[in-house]
């Protein structure tokens, strides 16, 4: 089993660094669910993002290709998951949960008090 998720989040996080929309849907489960923590400081959703279509510009739009930055692949909450950085410092966290071989859920931590352990020198 874990093979086939660190396949799925691999996916996935070559969609996201292209910002490919159509890349990002084939890969979340039709009901994938996104829930953003901004943590009141950092523009984010307030309220879950539901649908591959909503969720997968949601996430083209935050972990996108932007110049200077990095994501990859780490172990997030004890599973695969993503960290983009920027210059080293981490802008956003992202714990996936994947069923089957979609992406189903995925928790977006872009609060900046909760990254600093995520910060590369």
């Amino acid at each position: 089993m874990p093979a086939r998720v660190d396949d799925v989040v691999r996916r996935f996080a070559e969609a996201c660094r292209r910002a490919d929309t159509a890349a990002l849907r084939a890969v979340l489960d039709g009901d994938a669910i996104a829930v953003c923590d901004g943590g009141g400081v950092v523009p984010a959703a307030v309220r879950p993002v539901r649908g591959a279509d909503d969720v997968a510009r949601l996430v083209a739009d935050l972990l996108g290709g932007r110049p200077g930055t990095e994501l990859a692949i780490e172990s997030v909450n004890g599973g695969a998951g993503l960290a983009l950085r920027d210059a080293g410092r981490a802008v956003a966290v992202v714990a996936v949960q994947v069923a089957g071989t979609r992406v189903a859920v995925l928790w977006i931590t872009l609060n900046p008090a909760k990254l600093r352990r995520w910060h590369r020198r």
